[in-house]
């Protein structure tokens, strides 16, 4: 029975060091046009664009910082599907392309996810305390989103 352990045992340790070897492609493409970017359409302030860089920009956008860890399987291939499914559902550097319908359901849906506690994850605000939002940098962002919400409703009534 040790002899079978000791066998199984070596070829998971195998199989750990063979995966290693499948690295998916990087979420960094550094010659990038910013020019759509969620911060610079929305003229965002430099409080807010701190915060939203550093809950959300590595989930929702072209360019990860990734650390040490990052790069260990099979962490990364958990790591790549978050960033793959987030980059669906919002990409922040291609904001300014999205219509301005899709864009006022963005922040709306931005909004209520920070105020429900949904987002950033809790799965990565384990690991990157730098990201998690005390109150009152939520009500912060909130109020900043209600504004630019409120902005954009009165334009379209003229």
């Amino acid at each position: 029975m040790k002899r079978k352990l000791k066998k199984v045992g070596f070829i998971l340790f195998l199989v750990l060091i063979a995966i290693q070897f499948y690295q998916p492609a990087l979420n960094q493409n550094l010659g990038q046009d910013y020019t759509n970017d969620f911060l610079i359409t929305t003229n965002a302030p430099k409080n807010i664009s701190k915060l939203i860089q550093s809950s959300c920009y590595d989930c929702h956008s072209n360019n990860t910082n990734y650390l040490w860890y990052d790069y260990i399987q099979p962490a990364r291939i958990f790591v790549e599907s978050h960033i793959n499914d987030g980059k669906k559902e919002l990409n922040f550097n291609e904001f300014g392309s999205y219509s301005n319908r899709k864009q006022q359901s963005k922040l709306e849906a931005i909004g209520k996810q920070i105020k429900s506690g949904e987002m950033p994850l809790s799965s990565y605000t384990l690991l990157h305390h730098d990201a998690i939002l005390t109150e009152t940098q939520k009500q912060t962002i909130i109020q900043w989103i209600d504004a630019i919400n409120e902005d954009n409703n009165t334009s379209e009534n003229y």
